[in-house]
């Protein structure tokens, strides 16, 4: 979920010039400047003389992913930018990527080894939307897939369609037929598994 920074700063574009966007939370800095002494603009607790640990890597792994691999301290986030080579590769597995499909994967490290990934996306349906939480073991196996921020389709919290992902490859999983919720849920799903394919197999 964004907060009103984040809500302004995705409505002014998602560039630099957005993050300059004005919101006043109290604590009296530009937030051009916060952003640029590593602060929190969206925080009145995060100033350019004191930014926090905002930034700190645990502070970077959403709480759901940390949940679903209990005993790991220890994470690389990796940015998922994307190639000419990757989306050519995906369109071959009959999937369309592209810029907007781009994406953090969170890796779990064990023992110095990779022990699995994790990546948060968002489904749109209906004219709204809300996000999933992939999770894969090491060989990129489905270990789950769990609704996040539902409040604009609570309908997905009540699906049953979420178990059926599990333990299917993330190069395998269906392809969506239809356009009811469950088909968003699947596409959107497929998409996920794709990129995680196509960025960490062909890295």
């Amino acid at each position: 979920p964004l907060n009103v920074y984040g809500e302004q700063f995705k409505e002014a574009g998602m560039d630099l010039a957005a993050i300059a966007v004005s919101v006043e939370w109290g604590d009296g800095a530009d937030n051009q400047r916060e952003a640029e002494g590593k602060a929190n603009p969206g925080s009145e607790r995060s100033t350019p003389s004191a930014p926090g640990d905002w930034l700190d890597i645990e502070s970077l792994i959403p709480k759901e992913v940390q949940e679903l691999f209990p005993g790991i301290s220890s994470y690389l986030p990796r940015d998922a930018i994307l190639t000419e080579s990757d989306i050519q590769r995906a369109a071959a597995m009959g999937v369309r990527l592209s810029e907007s499909d781009q994406n953090t994967i969170y890796i779990p490290v064990e023992n110095r080894r990779p022990a699995g990934t994790a990546l948060i996306f968002p489904v749109y349906y209906d004219s709204r939307s809300f996000f999933l939480l992939l999770a894969t073991d090491r060989r990129l196996n489905v270990l789950a897939v769990k609704p996040l921020n539902t409040r604009l389709v609570p309908e997905a919290m009540q699906t049953t369609i979420y178990s059926g992902f599990e333990g299917v490859a993330v190069n395998e999983l269906p392809d969506a037929r239809g356009a009811n919720l469950d088909a968003a849920i699947t596409n959107a799903v497929k998409k996920a598994g794709t990129l995680l394919w196509v960025r960490l197999k062909g890295a």
